[in-house]
């Protein structure tokens, strides 16, 4: 079965270009030139990856990530026609998984697709749990889960996905490119600042104090690791 991608963009050229590019690429597209329809497809049609724009009529780009991310874990790439670091810093912190800034080149956006189609959840949930446990940090896999010194800790589906690759690798030292290509999925080094932004929400929410983090430790020159004790 083709995968499914929608697109949520106002831009009609745009949105014929990209329908066009990925129709060739073999994957099924569904449309949308609003928030609202956009949110609406969404969750009718359940796609295995939005690719959504920032600057939406009826409901913007932040909204529709909000709203969605209360029940799915559709990956999300988002669009943005500015150059600015805290709209990109908003859409991750808002569950976005990946974002572009436009305008952007078709072979790029092809691969940031693949990558994160090549990283997705599925919308539906595993039969098996699987859990990870380090330093009173609980991560069940099946359910997404976290529990940290016994409170439940709400993470965004890409700082859940770092943590437990950390967890599974824990007392390795895990460079920025490898995380980017397990975690994220790229195949070639991109904005290893991803994975610093990432680790320092992390550290927020499950260190006792993120200014002196003692679970997830900086290894000089390098990148990360889950202390293993």
């Amino acid at each position: 079965m083709p995968k499914k991608i929608l697109l949520v963009d106002d831009d009609p050229v745009l949105i014929d270009t990209l329908r066009y590019r990925l129709s060739q690429e073999g994957f099924e597209i569904i449309t949308a030139g609003d928030g609202v329809r956009g949110l609406d497809l969404a969750r009718r049609e359940h796609p295995d990856l939005l690719v959504l724009d920032l600057m939406l009529p009826e409901l913007d780009g932040f909204d529709v990530c909000r709203i969605l991310r209360r029940d799915f874990n559709v990956p999300i790439l988002m669009l943005t026609a500015r150059e600015n670091e805290m709209d990109k810093v908003m859409g991750l912190e808002l569950g976005a998984d990946d974002y572009l800034t436009k305008p952007f080149s078709l072979k790029e956006f092809i691969a940031r697709i693949r990558a994160l189609l090549r990283r997705a959840g599925s919308w539906e949930k595993p039969e098996r749990p699987t859990l990870l446990t380090a330093d009173g940090v609980q991560v069940d896999t099946a359910r997404r889960e976290v529990i940290c010194r016994g409170q439940r800790v709400l993470l965004k589906p890409k700082e859940f996905d770092l943590l437990a690759y950390l967890l599974v690798n824990k007392g390795l030292a895990l460079s920025r490119d490898r995380l980017l290509e397990k975690v994220w999925g790229y195949e070639s080094a991109v904005d290893t600042r991803t994975v610093d932004v990432h680790i320092r929400w992390l550290r927020e929410k499950i260190e006792p104090d993120a200014s002196h983090p003692q679970l997830i430790e900086t290894v000089r020159g390098l990148g990360y690791r889950f202390r293993d004790r």
